[in-house]
């Protein structure tokens, strides 16, 4: 049996690993906010000022930098987090925004379809400008589309097809 008692007692501490008192834990984390790194001059310090073995200290270091990491990535995710939501909602106002532009140039594409505006008119009409851009066609005419529209129809040549157009307007 005196084999089995050597043996136990070889395996035990030195010291018994026991809490820290508040204190202690203040004083460290005091230190850790100075310098997360511990070298071991203030290592054996704080082990000497604490009342507890240098390893302890050593250890509690280590552990305290993997906890400040986690929380260092964890504030990093939710910034990251919170910049990702007003991108999505950026994007939904930009897609909202698309979606009411293209509903108004349809409008305008039918309004234009609707007069059954020919080349030959949309030629005369911008020939007939004077400097101001307003037309005689513009008021006198059926049409009833006012100088935005028409603006917008000369400037949006995409709409037609190339082949119908041998006066070059729209290109």
């Amino acid at each position: 049996m005196d084999f089995f008692q050597s043996q136990a007692r070889k395996h035990q501490p030195k010291f018994s690993k026991k809490r820290l008192t508040k204190d202690q834990v203040r004083l460290l984390e005091t230190s850790f906010d100075l310098n997360n790194k511990l070298d071991s001059d203030r290592k054996l310090q704080l082990a000497q000022e604490l009342g507890i073995p240098p390893r302890q200290v050593a250890i509690w270091y280590q552990n305290k930098r993997a906890r400040w990491k986690n929380q260092s990535l964890e504030l990093e995710y939710n910034a990251l987090q919170l910049r990702l939501d007003a991108a999505l909602g950026d994007k939904r106002k930009l897609e909202k925004e698309v979606d009411r532009l293209k509903q108004e140039l349809q409008k305008a594409q039918e309004v234009l379809l609707s007069c059954n505006v020919t080349y030959s008119t949309l030629t005369s009409l911008s020939t007939s400008c004077d400097e101001d851009g307003s037309s005689s066609l513009l008021g006198d005419s059926k049409l009833g589309l006012d100088k935005e529209l028409y603006a917008c129809l000369i400037g949006g040549g995409d709409q037609f097809p190339k082949s119908d157009d041998s006066h070059g307007l729209f290109t």
